[in-house]
């Protein structure tokens, strides 16, 4: 086995395409993507799993029904499995997200976008 670092300022520099997470690394039976976002995504929720933030560049806040969350470059947040949920920057933002693989990011299969391995 080769032991090679995954540099996610790299792999972010691949793509400039918004709100289409990209696999890079597996773990666990999970997915590490990257992505970037800017704007409003739909409102959704995962019946059967935690949906997991981490800004990595930028802010954004976590819109709930019970109320919002704000983050910056740093923090992160879980959002529970079955709260909906809408993400949205301003501005661009990057972020590192976890999921189990196959996890649909709209929480619907037939609406869910491709996640490219890079």
């Amino acid at each position: 086995m080769t032991a090679n670092a995954i540099d996610l300022t790299q792999k972010l520099d691949q793509f400039d395409a918004h709100w289409t997470p990209h696999v890079i690394a597996d773990f666990n039976g999970h997915e590490v993507m990257v992505v970037k976002v800017k704007g409003e995504f739909v409102w959704h929720s995962h019946a059967d799993t935690d949906d997991f933030f981490l800004v990595l560049k930028g802010s954004m806040r976590i819109e709930m029904r019970e109320g919002d969350v704000t983050l910056g470059p740093g923090q992160l947040f879980v959002v529970p499995k079955g709260v909906e949920h809408r993400p949205v920057a301003d501005e661009e933002c990057h972020l590192m997200l976890i999921e189990p693989g196959g996890t649909p990011n709209t929480g619907d299969p037939a609406t869910a976008v491709v996640k490219p391995r890079i």
